[in-house]
């Protein structure tokens, strides 16, 4: 079994989906039942192997890659198919492999007009083999494919299934992370050109593999062109994280994407970027790195302020959910920016605790959406007396997701602030301090729109216009229209039950996230212990 998976684990893990996605092309549209099993049967197979590479991990080789594999792809630049997972990448493609079945299983009964579950499931199995492939690969030109396989299916879900902005919220999406995949691109052929030739079968060549560049580690190049390289994957992986000020396609395309998006969106596409900085760009130009470190956290500390101001000021729950991950993914990057074995390893917490929390937090909202027909927060009300056991799950996520200690949020914040009191020798302490104490303030920022949203959706009393009427696609519409001609006093009295409660499938699709956010918490080394050794081994040209 062990030498099954060294040998095909991951490229099964990355390309069965792509697998899945062709037997569904051949299947009639009109077989839904049919397309919903082969996309669950695809999205749990994907898991079991994934599960089966957790289970088969050499723990005590964290730091070292696994599982790898080096075929020759693209001979004539000596771009070749490397895959292998270490401690860094373990905890991610673990994450991406449990939320894409769960979203099949949440979209069983609520797929989005225009209703069409074979190319709306398609789309989902091609982005998990584009986020899958990005975790494992270990050549630029592979990870660059995998980056960038992912935009086109995000872009007709967005497009197609969307709101009512969702043309203009796709074509943002689009035109920003294009913009900076391309000077990413031009970074990685930079890199390519400038670093020493390396020996392949008796040939010195140019390479694009990340294991050889990392033991490079930027030697030789000279300071400004390396400043000018980072420059160009920082854009590259900044606009995808989103960092600010490259952030404002990111509350368009969450608001305007169906639920489905939104969660694969926050629990993993962000990441992409926020990993590329720790894969890629870091252990590549370390000191390029330390040059533009305090700059990244300023950006990632404006951030924090300017989502959590941002939160505040919404009146729409999706769009409220959407600002917060700028503020929750500027303590990733802050932590990134502290160039230490600490502050990197919260940051990584950090990626899997937001994926979870935010994810939840969108299926929550989407739930919202398909029972009251509105997202506007002042619209809404009494959840708790109306879908109680829906209210309790997003008063559990906003506790999650403003760090409540026990909880998974608070190993994501709570060490990335810590990080910054001691960053890396050669970055100014004083001035990360500065950083520490606004991040710090971000975190009340973030308990008040957290419980503010909290207070006006879940607690108070229904409004008038929820009452008396089912607004979960029609169960139950006779019952609440015949007491809809008797009294409002006899109506009020019973409408708390007229909205509809969790389904099986919310039961199903969101009882693991849940259960996930509370180990974590609970016993945060189930993450910190995987990533610390390969953390270690990425820093080394930095000396740390």
């Amino acid at each position: 079994m062990k030498d099954l998976l060294n040998d095909w684990g991951l490229t099964a893990a990355t390309f069965l989906p792509v697998v899945g996605a062709v037997v569904m092309m051949v299947i009639p549209r009109a077989e839904e039942t049919l397309h919903k099993l082969v996309a669950l049967l695809t999205t749990l197979a994907v898991l079991a192997v994934g599960v089966a590479l957790i289970a088969s991990f050499d723990f005590d080789r964290t730091r070292t890659l696994q599982y790898v594999v080096d075929r020759s792809w693209i001979d004539v630049i000596n771009s070749r198919y490397i895959v292998g997972v270490d401690g860094i990448a373990l905890p991610l493609l673990a994450l991406t492999v449990l939320i894409v079945p769960l979203v099949v299983i949440y979209s069983w009964n609520h797929f989005p007009e225009p209703h069409n579950p074979k190319a709306f499931l398609i789309l989902i199995l091609i982005l998990e083999t584009g986020m899958v492939g990005t975790f494992v690969a270990q050549d630029l030109i592979l990870f660059f494919v995998f980056f960038e396989v992912v935009l086109l299916p995000m872009y007709f879900m967005i497009g197609v299934w969307g709101g009512e902005a969702r043309q203009y919220a796709a074509i943002k999406f689009f035109l920003y992370t294009l913009f900076g995949s391309a000077l990413m691109l031009v970074s990685f052929l930079a890199v390519y050109f400038l670093s020493p030739e390396v020996d392949v079968g008796g040939t010195m060549r140019h390479t694009f593999s990340m294991i050889e560049l990392s033991d490079w580690a930027g030697a030789g190049l000279a300071s400004t062109t390396a400043l000018f390289v980072f420059g160009g994957m920082f854009m590259g992986f900044g606009v995808k994280v989103p960092i600010f000020p490259f952030h404002t396609w990111l509350p368009d395309a969450h608001t305007q994407a169906p639920t489905q998006g939104s969660v694969i969106l926050a629990a993993v596409l962000l990441k992409l970027g926020t990993y590329g900085f720790v894969r890629i760009a870091i252990p590549i130009l370390p000191e390029a790195a330390e040059r533009w470190a305090p700059w990244i956290g300023l950006l990632a500390v404006i951030g924090i302020i300017y989502g959590a101001l941002g939160c505040l000021a919404q009146t729409d729950m999706k769009r409220l959910i959407a600002f917060s991950s700028v503020a929750h993914m500027g303590y990733v990057m802050l932590g990134i920016s502290t160039l230490t074995t600490f502050g990197i390893n919260a940051a990584i917490f950090g990626m899997v605790a937001h994926g979870l929390i935010t994810g939840m937090l969108f299926f929550v909202a989407g739930s919202v959406k398909d029972r009251y027909h509105t997202l506007e927060i002042k619209r809404l009300g009494g959840m708790l007396l109306q879908a109680p056991r829906l209210g309790w799950v997003l008063a559990f996520s906003c506790m999650a997701s403003l760090g409540l200690p026990g909880l998974a949020g608070f190993w994501g914040e709570f060490p990335a602030i810590l990080s910054a009191y001691n960053p890396a020798a050669g970055l100014n302490p004083a001035v990360y301090r500065t950083y520490m104490v606004v991040a710090a303030i971000g975190t009340i920022l973030a308990a008040g729109y957290l419980l503010w949203l909290l207070q006006r959706v879940a607690f108070g009393t229904p409004r008038e216009e929820f009452v008396g009427d089912d607004h979960d696609h029609g169960h139950g519409h006779d019952q609440a229209h015949a007491l809809g001609q008797g009294d409002r006093t006899g109506s009020h009295a019973l409408g708390h039950a007229r909205i509809h409660d969790m389904h099986l499938t919310d039961y199903l699709a969101w009882a693991p996230m849940l259960l996930l956010i509370v180990a974590l918490g609970v016993y945060p080394n189930l993450i910190f212990r995987v990533t610390d050794g390969a953390v270690v081994n990425s820093l080394t040209a930095l000396g740390r």
